[in-house]
């Protein structure tokens, strides 16, 4: 079989676009989630000073910021690029399980199975961006089979969900979804694809899953299971702490689980550490993830490196997809992001070696954008502001979604002769943030860059064509050489470029970042250059009008 998506791929915030990877029929195929709801919640402020009766940052101008989390959080990004999405998850009558459903509703739909106790709640509290704290609580999970010690039944819905799925993301939180489904899973595995996100309080993934996705830290812990070492299950010292008691005969109800964070685990975020504190080697990746292929009766392991992207295993040799671009910024949910653009390029067709290209791409873009506190919700700034009008200008647009809260890309060039790279970078850089500015060469600037006979298309038509794709917000001109200029007034806070620059020729990088933007670059669609085009249209006439004059 061929694979209908080779190729670089784009990526973004939101992970690769429905469509963009030539999907056979053009559409993107429906996605499952399954697994384990979680609430979100950032307490965003500025820290200037310590309380005076203890050596504590006081947060002041405190914002509080509401987003899914968990497996909610993958069907959400999943979702936010137009793919329909279904989560099966538990959930309850508590009140952050309501809010959960008020979030997901414009975006995914929810087969839910009962939740006993509260749904849980993640907090962060960041000053000046970065956490200072985190709260937990609710301990709630799903219930067994649809009732206590698995008594009852599945929810209808749930299992019509499953059964009828083209394709499955298992976000196994360890919080009992996945195991209340887990037959049902393992009869759609043997039929469709079905990516497995495991957790260390989670159990291994069903017989036949089509990729695993788990970090450095979680291959580490799973491979040592297998192995009956110390302090992993089966191991001298009993049970483990990433050992869930859920799994022990004659238990009905699953003990509380302590709560704990998921290791990062975004490709082109922090990197991967073993134990030591040292960089994971790519030799113990790759021999985790063909023990752990083997183990599981999987057809493919990845393992998320952090910034040196993500190692695929079949079982034998391993392919090293190497992450785009580094980033330091918030990585929370990066995981989330991966797994879900992967199970979707699976969904649309991809082999795996093209679908964890494209999660690289699209986790590196989503740590870029700012990861989780970037995203946008229905009770903030949506991912297209409803009211962007089509030709708004530039500046007034940039000024109302700044204003929103909302995050401005802008990305530049000639489009003298729009292709499907051009295309595919523009929806990703679109999908990194609220709104998107074309900067474009004027015709003489294009003319001092690609030399006499271009632009093949003037000014007017550039811009024309450009303002009628759904994922530009406004266009912009600029008449010299470079954006500089244009920038500074604008001052986006994301620069995008396609992967064929390097950070170092680019010389808008410094001036975004001096205003506390980022430059990012994205993959980019190999062998479409407007140059090749019109030299390709060239040779084409010539060889026509030869054709027809030899006939005469």
């Amino acid at each position: 079989m061929s694979d209908p998506m080779s190729g670089p791929l784009p990526g973004s915030l939101y992970g690769p676009a429905p469509g963009a990877f030539d999907a056979p029929g053009g559409a993107a195929a429906p996605l499952v989630v399954v697994g384990d709801a979680l609430l979100d919640r950032d307490l965003v402020g500025r820290a200037d000073r310590l309380a005076p009766d203890a050596p504590v940052p006081v947060l002041e101008d405190c914002e509080e910021r509401l987003r899914p989390g968990g497996a909610a959080l993958a069907a959400y990004v999943a979702a936010l690029g137009g793919r329909p999405v279904t989560l099966v998850t538990a959930l309850g009558e508590d009140p952050a399980s309501a809010r959960l459903r008020e979030l997901l509703a414009p975006w995914v739909s929810v087969a839910a199975l009962p939740l006993d106790g509260a749904l849980s709640e993640k907090t962060r509290v960041l000053a000046g961006g970065r956490p200072v704290v985190r709260m937990d609580r609710g301990d709630g999970r799903a219930l067994f089979g649809g009732g206590p010690g698995g008594g009852g039944t599945v929810p209808g819905e749930v299992r019509e969900a499953i059964a009828s799925a083209p394709a499955l993301l298992v976000s196994d939180y360890g919080r009992g979804t996945a195991d209340a489904v887990r037959g049902l899973l393992a009869e759609r595995a043997a039929r469709v694809p079905l990516v497995w996100d495991p957790h260390p309080r989670g159990r291994e993934p069903v017989p036949g899953a089509r990729l695993v996705t788990p970090t450095a830290a979680e291959a580490r812990l799973f491979a040592g299971r297998l192995e009956g070492g110390p302090g992993v299950p089966g191991g001298s010292s009993g049970p483990a702490a990433g050992a869930d008691p859920a799994r022990a005969p004659g238990v009905s109800k699953p003990p509380k689980p302590p709560k704990t964070a998921r290791p990062a685990r975004a490709a082109g975020a922090a990197r991967a550490a073993g134990p030591s504190g040292e960089p994971e080697s790519l030799h113990t990746a790759a021999r985790h993830a063909r023990a752990l292929a083997e183990a599981w009766g999987a057809a493919s392991v990845a393992i998320t490196l952090g910034d040196r992207g993500a190692l695929l295993s079949y079982g034998d040799h391993p392919l090293l997809v190497p992450a785009p671009a580094r980033h330091s910024g918030d990585s929370c949910g990066a995981g989330d992001q991966f797994a879900a653009a992967a199970a979707g390029l699976l969904a649309d067709g991809a082999l795996p070696e093209t679908a964890v290209r494209g999660a690289v791409a699209a986790a590196t873009g989503y740590v870029a954008a700012g990861g989780a506190a970037a995203l946008a919700f229905p009770d903030r700034a949506a991912p297209r502001p409803p009211s962007a009008a089509r030709g708004e200008d530039a500046e007034h647009l940039v000024a109302r979604v700044r204003a929103a809260g909302g995050t401005v890309v802008a990305t530049g060039g000639c489009f003298d002769l729009l292709h499907a790279g051009h295309v595919g970078l523009l929806q990703a850089a679109r999908r990194t943030g609220d709104c998107l500015v074309v900067c474009l060469n004027s015709d003489a600037s294009v003319r001092r860059r690609k030399g006499p006979g271009r632009p093949i298309n003037p000014l007017a038509d550039r811009v024309r064509v450009l303002r009628a794709l759904e994922c530009v917000d406004a266009v912009a001109v600029f008449d010299e050489d470079t954006p500089e200029e244009l920038l500074e007034r604008l001052r986006p806070d994301v620069w995008v470029k396609g992967g064929d620059y390097a950070l170092a020729e680019l010389p808008e990088a410094a001036l975004v970042e001096g205003w506390g933007g980022q430059a990012v670059l994205l993959p980019y669609l190999d062998g479409r250059s407007s140059s090749r085009i019109a030299e390709r249209a060239a040779v084409s006439v010539s060889r026509s009008s030869v054709s027809r004059n030899g006939a005469r």
